[in-house]
């Protein structure tokens, strides 16, 4: 099975300038997966898309896959690098 992680940049590469510099950190907390995307900063907007319906999109994806233990997946663009 393909991990989230490699999903969420199959779906996002596409979409971006500069795919080479998207990154996919996971991290668990008690009650989620979450899943921190980092891009080029020029590449945030195209991500969000307009009204938000592009992220909107790629979060509805990637809620309807079932995790283990019940726990909830979170997309979170990280603004930041560093």
């Amino acid at each position: 099975m393909v991990g989230i992680d490699n999903l969420i940049k199959t779906i996002i590469t596409p979409l971006v300038e500069f795919p080479e510099e998207i990154a996919v950190v996971a991290k668990t907390t008690d009650r989620f997966n979450e899943y921190h995307l980092q891009l080029n900063e020029n590449d945030i907007g195209r991500i969000i898309g307009q009204q938000g319906h592009v992220i909107q999109t790629i979060r509805t994806i990637l809620y309807s896959i079932p995790t283990n233990g019940g726990k909830l997946v979170r997309l979170v663009i990280d603004e930041d690098k560093g």
